[in-house]
């Protein structure tokens, strides 16, 4: 699709009919009730968890403090039906898919779509994970189609979602058919097409528009400006992620120049929390998502988050000084979060002071949808001969837990077998894991038959790395490898947010100091118990997530000589099934001192 069709789809349409809004207002609205009712029931970082997620991603501490069993479609679709009425509009904050069950994943995650659908969702913020098969997928995920590589499912040619999926920070680089485009939207609305030549050309609607009880409530989508850090860099090479409050801030103007004054934020973007509170306390630590909360525009009257994965209600100040609400949902469907407001039908805004807010837990204790129950069954038989194929044996649990150096025996255990996949070939020396592409451990009493037999199926391993990425090799220097290693930590010129330890396979050893001064924090580094130096080159595996600069490590980008192979998943299940049994590898690779 052309730059100047997706800006005429995105918003030539909805400016260019901002009449239109005006238009079917009720002539007798002065005359009508003062304010109506609106209901927003709220879901974001669901990656696809169909079935009830496992573990401790699969509890959740309730209003009364009790640590409970949450979350799995079919109890998400029991209490958004108990919590919806007349007056609901269902929402989303982005992440629905992408680093998703196998359930989900084995099929481009069209089942977690077809389920948003069928609970009612009307409008979704796109998140990070929204691109983990690029921008093209996602097109397609929008409107329909078959995968071009996989073809269609089980269940047909896919029809695309029902809802819309926006993103107002997402703009194209390279926009050709600008000018072009932006004529489209006409001369009575000049002063629209002046913002939005100033602003660029958005690859995805950056605004939808919901009407309720005769009132219009527009929805600002926004995704975490971070988004190519933690994507794979050739699906999104040619947009861009601008700031998140700018981009909010033009698309919240627009919709005061159509005439849609009630203003709701959904951000792919949060803050963490002080741990085991209430999911109804303001307990969010303020940090990247408060940034946005609090100086987006003041015509803006909700703001509603994902990205970190918890729960909150917080009020916070607008630029104006007026109380705005804060929250965020959780994750994997544990809780939805239910706003109740009442919009001015004179003035069209939303009255604040009538905001109220509650995170519902998605509690296991209710009656599972029946409808839903059968849905997701039948997904689970479709996938059930990959998923309960058994690849190898472990003899004891491996976890993705990280010791005082940063290594986890799960990330270690991955970064060996991915030497091992690349070696032939890709003549690797070495193997480098991102910790956060560890989704999961591996449990010794984890298989279907639950007997702790040890056996790992593949959708046991697939739980442990979900994104099917590209084994990829690349030279460095021992000087750049070093420089590669010290983007583990906070303080240098790559803006590392956190520090990120890689994983390293076994034949590589070296020493950090935590308290050195960045750029000589790493030391001693050894392949095969053999020193490297500065001139020699290294040929070093990683995914191609990581090969792309992915989570900061700008360093990979100037790899030399790229060789790619199998998959990252191939490479685990291949690992397994040759090494078995296989034990939890000892995480004594990195020495940590200071």
């Amino acid at each position: 699709m052309t730059s100047r069709s997706l800006l005429r789809l995105a918003l030539a349409g909805a400016v260019a009919s901002g009449a239109v809004l005006l238009a079917t207002l009720p002539a007798d609205a002065s005359k009508a009730r003062r304010t109506v009712p609106v209901r927003l029931l709220a879901l974001n970082d669901f990656h696809g968890h169909l079935e009830p997620p496992a573990g401790s991603s699969g509890r959740m501490v309730d209003e009364h403090g009790h640590t409970v069993d949450a979350g799995g479609a079919a109890y998400v679709a029991t209490h958004m039906k108990a919590l919806a009425d007349e007056n609901t509009i269902a929402v989303a904050q982005g992440d629905l898919i992408g680093a998703t069950p196998l359930i989900s994943a084995a099929y481009h995650d069209e089942p977690s779509i077809e389920f948003m659908d069928k609970l009612g969702l009307k409008v979704a913020a796109v998140g990070n994970h929204e691109f983990d098969e690029g921008y093209a997928e996602l097109r397609r995920i929008m409107n329909g189609g078959c995968h071009p590589v996989d073809g269609c499912s089980p269940a047909g040619e896919w029809k695309g979602a029902k809802f819309d999926y926006v993103g107002a920070n997402v703009l194209f680089k390279n926009p050709n058919e600008k000018t072009d485009a932006l004529a489209a939207l006409g001369a009575q609305q000049e002063r629209a097409r002046k913002l939005l030549a100033d602003w660029g050309v958005p690859a995805l609607p950056p605004v939808s528009v919901k009407w309720m009880n005769g009132v219009p409530v527009g929805f600002i989508g926004l995704v975490t400006q971070t988004t190519p850090s933690i994507v794979t860099s050739e699906g999104i090479k040619d947009l861009k992620f601008v700031d998140e409050v700018k981009a909010a801030n033009v698309a919240s103007k627009i919709l005061k120049l159509v005439g849609v004054k009630a203003q709701v934020v959904l951000v792919h973007e949060g803050d963490q929390v002080n741990a085991g509170q209430s999911p109804d306390a303001c307990s969010a630590i303020p940090g990247l998502g408060n940034r946005i909360a609090t100086q987006v525009d003041p015509e803006v009257d909700i703001v509603l988050s994902g990205h970190s994965h918890q729960a909150y209600l917080c009020r916070v100040k607008d630029p104006a000084g007026r109380d705005r609400l804060y929250s965020q949902g959780g994750s994997f469907g544990r809780v939805i979060t239910q706003v109740d407001l009442n919009v001015d039908v004179r003035t069209r805004d939303i009255d604040r002071a009538s905001v109220v807010a509650d995170n519902h837990v998605v509690t296991r204790t209710v009656q599972a949808d029946p409808e839903i129950s059968a849905f997701v069954q039948t997904w689970k038989d479709r996938v059930a001969p990959v998923a309960n194929r058994a690849e190898g044996t472990i003899t004891a649990d491996i976890t993705n837990t990280a010791v005082p150096s940063g290594e986890s025996a799960l990330g270690n255990l991955i970064a060996d077998a991915q030497l091992a996949a690349t070696k032939t070939g890709g003549n690797a020396q070495i193997a480098l894991m991102n910790p956060g592409g560890v989704r999961a451990s591996l449990g010794y009493a984890s298989s279907p038959a639950g007997e702790g037999d040890g056996v790992v199926t593949y959708g046991e391993a697939f739980a442990v790395q979900p994104f099917n990425n590209l084994m990829q090799v690349v030279t460095l220097t021992g000087a750049q490898l070093k420089t590669l290693l010290e983007q583990q930590f906070t303080g240098g010129p790559n803006n590392q947010a956190f520090t990120k330890i890689l994983q390293p396979s076994a034949n590589f050893t070296y020493t950090y100091n935590r308290s050195a001064a960045w750029g000589s924090k790493v030391s001693d580094m050894k392949i095969d118990g053999v020193p490297v130096t500065d001139t020699q080159t290294v040929r070093v595996a990683a995914n191609n997530f990581l090969v792309g600069g992915g989570d900061a490590f700008l360093a990979f980008r100037d790899g030399t000589e790229l060789w790619s192979g199998p998959l990252d998943i191939d490479a685990f299940v291949d690992y397994l099934g040759t090494n078995s049994p296989v034990a939890p590898p000892a995480t004594n690779r990195i020495t940590a001192v200071g």
